[in-house]
């Protein structure tokens, strides 16, 4: 067995276990962060079945991803980094999900790409849950306003996503994350990467995203 195959499901007991523990019952899919990485380190995962993965550049998706979609049409990739409005006739064509959609120019430019091709990406929005200056994400206080401008022009908004503050205990921000989430009654919350993954799904995320816990360092 591939490494990262084993490390996939290492990660997937870890969860499971942890759920059972907290008798809650979820089970959350884990987006492999293959950003990066080249296609023969990804590989062994398809090729066991894994399906979601994770890039964060528009151009590297299309490179890494086009044919292997097109022999595979149950791969689903998600757009988990910042995206510019001048690329996102091309991130509607690969991606199937968005998690960093944060302001109504974004929004529109994804609806009336998507439109254009009869495509319907799942879509979450990026809270800014620590308040940081450097960092992406809708101010919490807007995220309600975001929303409905988001079914408004007929986008499937499916939860809320966010990158919690580095190294401050995640809890409180995941806990407040899923009380948003469900305040907005969304059923898909995504949170939670390979340094925080357990601590988030007891706040009931539902997509993880994890890179080097699967695929080692990046260089």
């Amino acid at each position: 067995m591939h490494n990262t195959v084993k490390n996939l499901l290492d990660i997937e007991n870890n969860i499971k276990n942890h759920l059972n523990k907290l008798n809650i019952n979820c089970n959350p899919k884990i987006v492999a962060v293959s950003k990066t990485f080249k296609i023969d380190k990804i590989l062994p995962l398809i090729e066991h079945g894994h399906l979601d993965y994770g890039e964060n550049k528009v151009q590297e998706a299309i490179e890494k991803w086009t044919e292997i979609k097109r022999i595979n049409s149950k791969i689903k990739l998600h757009m988990i980094g910042k995206l510019q409005t001048n690329k996102v006739k091309f991130a509607v064509q690969i991606f199937d999900y968005i998690h960093s959609v944060d302001n109504e120019k974004l929004a529109k430019k994804i609806a009336d790409e998507q439109n254009k091709i009869n495509k319907n990406v799942k879509v979450f929005l990026q809270v800014n849950i620590g308040d940081e200056n450097q960092k992406s994400g809708v101010n919490k206080n807007n995220v309600n306003q975001l929303a409905s401008y988001c079914k408004e022009i007929g986008l499937d908004l499916i939860g809320l996503m966010c990158i919690p503050p580095v190294n401050i205990d995640p809890d409180v921000y995941f806990d407040e994350m899923n009380k948003l989430n469900s305040s907005l009654g969304f059923n898909e919350l995504s949170m939670g990467m390979s340094s925080d993954f357990l601590v988030a799904v007891k706040y009931f995320s539902t997509y993880v995203r994890i890179g080097s816990s699967i695929f080692g360092k990046r260089d």
